[in-house]
């Protein structure tokens, strides 16, 4: 875990490194706090001098939360927070794209879907009908079958 927190923090200011390169700018760092517990929990948090912050909090690779900002090339405060555990990484920032609305008629489907459950008894009950019928129905379809050969069959001339 030590070791993860310790990747984590020189990817970071990497980043942050990165960033300054290519700005042609050089940034300070303000703030950096790192702080591992025996139990795996862990905190974490730096700030430079050119707006950049990060920070996180996790326990021993199971959760983990947090969030950074940075200044964008256009000049605009990008902000992203997360949380990352069971369920995976779930980013929230007003940059990130949306989807767009669910339609109105999948909205109602899915109503209709919630209101009237599957029941797994009746399919099963609607299905041993439908076999039981099946015979029926064959013999039914073979006498239809008799009778229209015998119609198609040209008319026989009797000699007498």
């Amino acid at each position: 875990m030590n070791k993860f927190i310790l990747i984590a923090t020189i990817a970071s200011l990497a980043c942050v490194a990165h960033g300054a390169i290519s700005h042609g700018t050089h940034a300070e760092t303000l703030k950096h706090n790192s702080h591992v517990n025996e139990d795996g929990s862990y905190k974490l948090d730096y700030a430079t001098s050119n707006g950049i912050s990060a920070q996180e909090e996790g326990f021993g690779g199971h959760h983990a939360s947090g969030g950074f900002s940075y200044y964008s090339p256009e000049g605009e405060l990008i902000q992203l927070s997360y949380l990352a555990d069971e369920n995976g990484f779930n980013p929230q920032g007003n940059h990130l794209p949306t989807p767009p609305p669910i339609p109105p008629q999948i909205l109602k489907s899915l109503e209709y879907i919630r209101l009237h459950p599957y029941d797994e008894e009746a399919a099963h009950r609607q299905q041993l009908q439908q076999q039981q019928h099946r015979p029926q129905q064959q013999a039914h379809l073979k006498q239809f079958q008799n009778v229209a050969a015998h119609i198609r069959r040209p008319a026989q001339r009797r000699h007498f």
